[in-house]
């Protein structure tokens, strides 16, 4: 059995403390000016305001409510201390989400309602509305917080107590909850009845989840969350610093001395918070990420005058500190052709001055898939570290497969011999495959169906093509 600490919006339930009046209407905020609200309490979601909007419309559709700017740094502390005051319900605390954590209360002294009575006792000093309820998974331990605080679940009691409930208890996009509207279903219990398998096929294969919860069923495994150890040198009220060699000197010693406790507590790195503290007053903090946990100090330093190129203080610093975060068992993974690979620390310090000279993200193709072409790839956050996941990558003595490069979508003539294309743009076809019928999206707004074909040119292209009505369109080379 599973406790829940369930706090309905976090965010705006910390900025509201001790403001206000029990009866007046709160907003939270990103900016108090040309912001976007965060958060909404209930009597202004009742006026119609809404999450995602702007101050402006959310005041006009909630008028007279206040309006908060979140503290996000002020509220991550509070969150932290209250994870830290639950560790002494049981060792094993899950911290799913600001405002949202699980505790492991097997083998733990007394009964359920006991262990929700020292959650309660545990969190009073905060201030903050706080549920607490007891089931068998994470979703409808949390649901039943909103059937009634101190609400205990059993296994067999999961689906019946979630019927009631509203479905953004599933925390879905808006959209997916006006469509279910739409047919007529609002609460957990009517989308349980939905029959699984058309249910899944009209929205995606991420409903499958929404039914299963929706019945009571989670299989989302506990993760306990490790332990902080707090590494970091500091160096204040020894003089400033004007000059960008004396910054590198200081961030040197610095380095060293994080890197030799990282080295001493057999821990390394995998993010680093630099803190500059200027002459007049002002604080500036610097996050620098690494492609591997390390504890060397000369990557340390390369990355940090990576990050610094293009910044400018106004005045001295007299102030810096370094910290390390995100810590990890000391060690990296090498593979035994690993000569073929690039040196991901590298790579990391090249991305990092792209982004200090030119402000320019620099972005890694990922491989999804998708039946349509220009959605089997999407660009995120480079993973710079080499991993080899099965065979990929592990046997030199394969030669590379061919691969498609995607093309700017240009329509082109194509005269047909038969069924299949003879020539495309005058060029002579010598072998062509496909047809492959291409049918997707069709229940989404944007419904794509069409035929594409592998063609050999006369010249030695080979390109995809593909066919939508009646018109031809090139979509790809392969190199």
């Amino acid at each position: 059995m599973l406790l829940c600490i369930h706090v309905a919006a976090f965010r705006l339930a910390v900025a509201r403390r001790g403001t206000g009046t029990p009866d007046d209407v709160f907003l939270l905020a990103d900016k108090a000016d040309r912001g976007r609200v965060l958060e909404v309490d209930d009597r202004a979601h009742a006026l119609g305001a809404r999450r995602g909007q702007t101050v402006l419309q959310a005041c006009v559709a909630a008028g007279g409510a206040r309006v908060l700017v979140h503290d996000a740094p002020y509220a991550r502390t509070v969150w932290e201390d209250m994870l830290d005051e639950l560790d002494a319900l049981s060792p094993l605390v899950d911290d799913a989400a600001e405002g949202t954590t699980y505790v492991e209360m097997r083998g733990c002294d007394g009964m359920a309602s006991d262990w929700i009575a020292r959650a309660h006792a545990a969190l009073e000093r905060f201030d903050l509305p706080v549920r607490v309820a007891v089931g068998p998974n994470k979703f409808a331990t949390r649901a039943v917080t909103y059937v009634r605080d101190g609400c205990i679940c059993a296994p067999g009691e999961a689906a019946q107590l979630l019927a009631p409930l509203r479905l953004e208890v599933l925390e879905v996009e808006p959209a997916v909850i006006e469509r279910l509207h739409l047919l007529g279903v609002a609460t957990l219990g009517e989308l349980a009845r939905l029959p699984h398998g058309p249910f899944v096929r009209r929205f995606g294969a991420r409903a499958a989840r929404w039914h299963e919860c929706a019945r009571g069923i989670d299989p989302t495994p506990f993760r306990p969350r490790p332990y902080a150890l707090q590494i970091e040198a500091a160096a204040f009220g020894e003089g400033s610093a004007a000059q960008e060699e004396q910054v590198y000197f200081a961030l040197r010693v610095l380095a060293e001395r994080v890197c030799s406790d990282l080295s001493r507590a057999g821990r390394a790195a995998a993010l680093l918070r630099t803190t500059f503290e200027c002459e007049n007053g002002d604080l500036r903090e610097l996050d620098a990420g690494f492609a591997q946990p390390t504890a060397d100090p000369r990557v340390v330093l390369d990355i940090l005058r990576a990050k610094l190129e293009g910044l400018i203080f106004d005045t001295p610093i007299t102030g810096l500190k370094l910290q390390a975060l995100r810590l990890e068992e000391c060690g990296t993974f090498t593979t035994l052709f690993s000569g073929t690979q690039p040196d991901p620390q590298t790579l990391a310090i090249a991305c990092e001055r792209l982004q200090a000279v030119g402000d320019i993200q620099a972005l890694q193709a990922h491989v999804r898939p998708a039946h349509l072409l220009e959605s089997r790839f999407t660009y995120g956050v480079p993973s710079l570290g080499y991993q080899c996941h099965g065979d990929t990558g592990c046997h030199p003595e394969r030669s590379t497969p061919t691969q498609l490069r995607m093309l700017p979508v240009r329509e082109v003539a194509v005269k047909l011999r038969g069924n299949t294309p003879a020539s495309v743009d005058a060029r002579p076809v010598v072998n062509c495959a496909g047809p492959w019928r291409v049918d997707d999206g069709w229940f989404e707004s944007e419904h794509v169906a069409r035929d594409e074909y592998d063609v050999l040119l006369d010249g030695g292209m080979l390109w995809r093509v593909y066919r939508e009505g009646e018109k031809w369109y090139v979509r790809g080379a392969y190199d």
